[in-house]
């Protein structure tokens, strides 16, 4: 008889990490529907019943598919007062699967979202946008009170009116002031600019802001009431854009950005003066707020997104816990 060697086989060895999290990361992308809420996050965060709302799905269906989103690192979410907001993960751009996933987001934002699809987006930033509005109008006369309650405006002030007088322009020929409110900062950029456009949508907060230029004989100023779509009609005709606590009330922070970035003359400066992430969600109901402040790498993304690079980054903390941020951007 033929003896018979016997062969052993080496252990199986563990699955490496990096292909695992790889084959998950493409499985969770192997869906449409999947994709589409993708798409959809490329710049907006969005609620659950938000995304319901826009794909005309079960909140149980949806709540499955972002779990498996976010298992697989994807989407990351983020509670704002009683809602979970979903928006892409960003830090999943730096891990071992950054490549493909950097090559699926440029698939998708290539790629054009639907007209039906498009218009419920708008429905839902309306939504926002109207009962940001409703807020203001039921308190113009109050609202300075309650934001005082988080920062005064004589507290860090001065120092958005320092970091725009070192602030390089083209000219100091207009500026845009988004959301003026109460017009606090109106006077000092009527004395730097030859002409200052207020712009808002909530008309109440407009008139007071009118008042007190009027009250102080400004006549260089244009008030105009509308969103920043206003922006889209007014190509590269603004040396400077402001927006002073304001992001935290708007319905698409991101598309403030772009909206900005298309009236911005080249070398032209965005200031921008918001409350970092925080989660005192009282400020929701007493101060209309609609995000609980920003992270600085989304301001700093949003910018880059549309052509407009870094400069100055300040940061105060307040004593009550909030800390504010003061950005400075330049269009390309």
């Amino acid at each position: 008889m033929t003896a018979q060697t016997s062969i052993k086989l080496a252990p199986t060895s563990e699955p490496d990490s990096g292909l695992s999290d790889l084959a998950q990361r493409l499985k969770a992308a192997g869906d449409p529907l999947r994709l589409e809420i993708l798409r959809v996050l490329a710049t907006d965060s969005f609620g659950v019943m938000e995304l319901c709302q826009l794909f005309d799905i079960k909140q149980s269906g949806m709540s499955h598919h972002l779990k498996v989103l976010a298992t697989a690192g994807l989407v990351a979410s983020r509670r704002e007062g009683n809602s979970i907001f979903y928006r892409r993960n960003h830090s999943s751009l730096e891990d071992t699967s950054a490549s493909l996933t950097v090559a699926l987001y440029q698939t998708l934002d290539g790629l054009p979202i639907t007209a039906s699809l498009q218009q419920r987006i708008d429905q839902i930033h309306n939504q926002r946008a109207e009962a940001s509005q409703a807020f203001f109008a039921e308190q113009t006369d109050t609202f300075k009170e309650k934001q005082d309650l988080i920062a005064a405006y004589q507290v860090y002030g001065p120092q958005i009116l320092e970091l725009l007088a070192t602030t390089a322009l083209p000219a100091s020929q207009r500026v845009l002031e988004i959301g003026p409110g109460a017009g606090e900062m109106l006077p000092q950029l009527a004395q730097q600019f030859a002409q200052v456009v207020a712009l808002d949508n909530a008309d109440s907060m407009l008139r007071n802001a009118r008042q007190l230029c009027q009250q102080q004989q400004l006549d260089n100023l244009v008030f105009v009431c509308n969103d920043t779509r206003y922006c889209q009609s007014q190509q590269q005709s603004f040396d400077c854009a402001v927006i002073n606590m304001v992001l935290h009330h708007t319905p698409s922070p991101a598309q403030i950005f772009a909206d900005v970035s298309q009236c911005l003359k080249p070398g032209g400066a965005f200031l921008v003066c918001e409350l970092c992430e925080h989660n005192q969600d009282w400020a929701r109901e007493a101060c209309g707020d609609v995000w609980l402040g920003f992270e600085p790498q989304d301001l700093s993304r949003w910018a880059a997104e549309n052509a407009m690079r870094e400069g100055q980054s300040i940061y105060v903390a307040l004593r009550n816990g909030f800390q504010i941020q003061l950005r400075q951007f330049f269009k390309l």
